[in-house]
């Protein structure tokens, strides 16, 4: 029996190959950047979240008011947080902290030093295309704080965060949003704004 002769792929094959992965990647890269956008929709909502949580639990710890600060970004780099921070209703970057943290967010956690600082959390690369607005209950007048009691109740009821909407920085029907709802009793839910009244993730806000 004569042994069959091997040959490697033609010039013509491989063009073929390369061609069709091309073509397939075309496809799933639109697919991706949307769920990769999403995602971090998402985890920018659940750190959010998290820190309200945090505040909420410590001030019943303590037994003493506790606030939820958003706060902007050390210049240039969103992952960090030092004392150029302001207090912001467009950032994704918190301080839990018992004082206004403006000025001193590279602060050591204290609870004996100004501003008494819990926790931080700056909003990261990882979020990046990613955008957030804080108001009060009216819907529309900007809100930086929410501050919890002993027993977990809101006390800045005047002027404190109601609403967080978490979106994409570019308007697309592709992307979903997100909205974090904060009731004057201090209790908080993740909904979804594009849901109909009547599906339980709606927004009541």
């Amino acid at each position: 029996m004569s042994a069959m002769k091997s040959r490697g792929f033609s010039l013509v094959e491989l063009m073929v190959v390369v061609a069709i992965m091309a073509a397939l990647m075309g496809l799933v890269s639109p697919s991706l950047k949307d769920w990769m956008v999403n995602l971090r929709i998402r985890n920018a909502t659940d750190a959010l979240l998290n820190g309200l949580q945090q505040a909420r639990q410590e001030a019943a710890r303590r037994n003493q008011s506790v606030s939820f600060w958003l706060v902007t970004n050390a210049s240039g780099n969103p992952s960090a947080l030092d004392d150029s921070c302001a207090l912001s209703d467009t950032s994704g970057s918190w301080v839990v902290s018992v004082r206004s943290p403006a000025g001193s967010c590279s602060s050591q956690p204290s609870t004996t030093t100004a501003p008494m600082i819990v926790s931080t959390h700056p909003i990261g690369d990882g979020v990046s295309g990613v955008a957030v607005a804080a108001v009060q209950s009216d819907g529309s007048t900007s809100a930086t704080t929410v501050t919890f009691n002993g027993v977990g109740s809101v006390t800045n009821t005047a002027d404190h965060i109601a609403r967080i909407d978490v979106g994409p920085s570019v308007s697309s029907t592709r992307y979903r949003s997100l909205r974090i709802e904060i009731t004057g009793i201090g209790a908080f839910r993740m909904c979804d704004p594009a849901v109909a009244s009547t599906d339980a993730r709606a927004c009541k806000l």
